[in-house]
């Protein structure tokens, strides 16, 4: 058995640096580590001195004094007992150079009482556990020191899904795909189609009065003026005007037309005495059209005459018309328009068989119409339209529906007049 003498400095011995909480698969070797392969070489331990004789506990028997195996983890440092000298510090760690210049007084050498494995704690910072400690930092970086401190884990990240495959289903999505050009094509012609939808709407809201109520009488005879170079032809004067009821015993009646004078002034279209009857009115343009029935047999001409008066001087010139019962004589007859080439041809003054003429009160215009057969034959007795369409009239331009034809066909460009210029319901005029 070994006494507590030989233990005498073993309280001075470093704890042995824990081991780290995890190693690398392997460690790399002294080519690989750049700091392991410049490790010094650990001194060998010296054996350790006999104890004298004079020693407690030392064997009674004179020999070698037996070294006790090192445990495999030495005891914990305890204090010094109070008396006991402490062992002196080298002036240099082991391997160190020694200096050149003479040496600085210091403490003595160690003598045979103190071992020199266990001279100072400096000397164990050669030691291979010394650096194992110190290559912590290697393993597991300078966050991961201490000891028994958990490592870090890495958030789970959640795996994208693959190209080309939908969520959930596991089925390829649908490649993305641009669109065409025609579908931009179409897509830019209904935006532009809304787009003017809204414009015109707007435009007429804005045109409109704010309560929603009709134009007044002024804006429609001031609008009435400049219809006839506002408004297409077509509109004033229809291609085909279709009359249902409108013949005699209310057969329907089909008017097509067949030719249209260029817009003139009034100087020799109507005969002298008609001419000066209208003079008061003025006159700033004259359209004039002429139609055919689908039997081609009646051929009518409609007229409308722009006048310069204002509403007070229509609304007298209608009022001499009405108490004068201009409108039914036979020298005040509008004249025929007779376009070469076509069934009008031969119509002339003395083929006119049936007329009517209205001067408007609401729009500064005059309008006309005078109907006769298409073959030429002459009437020496014509009869006014509103005359020749009452019930149970024989006449001639009555049985034959030129009256009618005259009388509608009036009251249509009358309407489409109206119609061009803004007011809302046509006011029908008296026979004239």
């Amino acid at each position: 058995m070994s006494t507590d003498a030989e233990f005498a400095d073993a309280q001075r011995v470093p704890p042995i640096p824990p081991q780290p909480p995890r190693r690398p698969a392997a460690a790399p070797g002294p080519a690989d580590d750049p700091q392991t392969a410049v490790l010094r070489r650990v001194p060998p331990e010296p054996p350790m001195p006999p104890l004298p004789p004079s020693a407690p506990g030392a064997p009674a028997a004179a020999g070698p004094h037996p070294v006790p195996p090192r445990p495999a983890a030495p005891p914990r440092a305890q204090p010094p007992a109070a008396g006991a000298p402490l062992a002196p510090r080298p002036d240099r760690a082991p391997g160190s150079p020694a200096p050149t210049g003479p040496a600085a007084a210091g403490p003595a050498a160690p003598g045979p009482s103190q071992p020199t494995a266990f001279r100072d704690t400096p000397a164990f910072r050669d030691t291979a556990a010394f650096h194992l400690a110190r290559s912590q930092d290697l393993w597991s970086g300078p966050g991961e020191r201490s000891a028994g401190r958990p490592s870090p884990v890495p958030w789970p990240r959640s795996p994208l899904p693959r190209q080309g495959v939908g969520h959930g289903t596991g089925a390829p999505a649908a490649p993305f795909r641009r669109p065409g050009a025609r579908v931009l094509t179409a897509a830019a012609c209904l935006i532009l189609g809304i787009g003017l939808i809204g414009g015109a709407a707007a435009g007429s809201w804005l045109t409109e009065d704010a309560s929603g109520a009709a134009p007044t009488a002024e804006a429609v005879f001031s609008k009435g003026r400049d219809v006839w170079h506002d408004t297409p032809v077509d509109t004033l004067f229809p291609r085909t005007v279709k009359g249902l009821g409108s013949g005699p015993g209310g057969a329907d009646r089909t008017w097509t037309r067949i030719a249209v004078a260029p817009d003139t002034g009034c100087t020799g279209a109507y005969d002298p005495k008609l001419a000066a009857t209208l003079a008061p009115a003025g006159c700033v343009r004259l359209l004039r059209a002429t139609y055919v029935d689908a039997t081609r047999s009646a051929v009518i001409t409609v007229g409308a005459q722009t006048t310069k008066a204002g509403p007070s001087a229509m609304t007298a010139l209608n009022t001499r018309f009405s108490s004068k019962n201009l409108g039914t004589r036979t020298d005040l007859m509008p004249l025929p328009y007779a376009a070469k080439g076509t069934a009008a041809e031969d119509f002339g003054r003395a083929q006119r068989a049936s007329w009517t003429v209205r001067v408007l009160t609401d729009l500064p215009a005059v309008v006309y119409a005078v109907s006769g057969f298409a073959d030429g034959r002459t009437f020496t007795e014509p009869q006014p339209a509103e005359a020749a369409v009452r019930p149970g009239t024989t006449t001639a331009p009555a049985e034959s529906g030129l009256g009618h034809d005259a009388k509608d066909l009036a009251d249509r460009i009358e309407a489409d007049f109206r119609k061009a210029a803004g007011s809302p319901t046509p006011t029908r005029q008296a026979p004239s």
